[in-house]
């Protein structure tokens, strides 16, 4: 990577340099999607090549796997792991309660299958990401293929008895095709602007036939790690309640930063 490190890009290195430091060795581990998890992802792989750190990483989706392979980490499906002891994953957004919206990066399925079968869920994510109340960001929902449109229409009318301040409901593009997930079905992406109760939208979205998950993440957050430009981290213990505060120094001609696949 050429040139200075913008701040956003600083802030999830150090989030994601950090975080890293939870994995021991021996552990299975949860590998999330997106540009601040590939952070992770190369961080880790960097901690197998030079410490001898020994792990078997689950991605959440195929470029994830690629990229663990490539920077050396084990990979194996979450079948065969059958449970994981860490899953460390960004996220869209996140409020005071640590819970979530992901799927930017169109893996919320795999993501939320991956965290919810983990002892723990670390976030780790630049401060902007940070929200009083979630919903700023479209909410993705994963639907089948087949009748989306009338699955859509069900979401819509659903969401007129929601505590939301918007109901337009978009279908992700890829270009000028719809855009499909690992698992082969579309993505709505649902613009509430501010979502009012996420637990009880989260619960009725599932209902819908032809839903198959939302992207919001409740109650499954332990852990966030908030990354600022000039090199501070924030970790904050929903559990225990408690925030620590660290610093992290790094050099941008680290290897670490070359051809990152954001």
């Amino acid at each position: 990577m050429s040139g200075e490190l913008s701040p956003i890009d600083k802030a999830k290195f150090v989030a994601a340099k950090r975080a890293a430091e939870f994995v021991e060795d021996g552990m299975r581990v949860g590998l999330g999607t997106g540009s601040t998890a590939a952070w992770l992802v190369r961080c880790l792989g960097e901690m197998v090549r030079d410490d001898g750190l020994k792990i078997r990483g689950v991605p959440t989706s195929t470029r994830t796997a690629e990229l663990a392979r490539d920077v050396g980490i084990e990979v194996i499906s979450l079948d065969e792991a059958k449970w994981l002891d860490l899953t460390i994953d960004g996220a869209d957004e996140f409020d005071g309660e640590l819970n979530l919206i992901k799927g930017g990066g169109g893996a919320l399925l795999q993501e939320k299958i991956v965290a919810t079968a983990s002892d723990q869920m670390i976030v780790i994510a630049d401060v902007g990401k940070e929200v009083e109340r979630l919903g700023a960001f479209p909410l993705p929902v994963e639907v089948i293929p087949f009748g989306w449109q009338t699955t859509k229409a069900l979401i819509e009318e659903t969401l007129v008895s929601m505590d939301v301040l918007g109901r337009t409901t978009t279908l992700r593009m890829n270009g000028d095709v719809p855009y499909i997930t690992d698992e082969g079905n579309h993505i709505l992406d649902l613009h509430l602007n501010r979502i009012g109760n996420a637990r009880q939208l989260g619960m009725v979205m599932n209902q819908i036939p032809g839903v198959v998950e939302n992207g919001l993440f409740i109650d499954i957050c332990d852990k966030v790690v908030v990354g600022y430009g000039d090199g501070k981290v924030e970790i904050r213990d929903i559990n225990a309640g408690t925030v620590e505060v660290d610093r992290l120094d790094f050099l941008e001609d680290d290897n670490l930063f070359t051809d990152l696949m954001e």
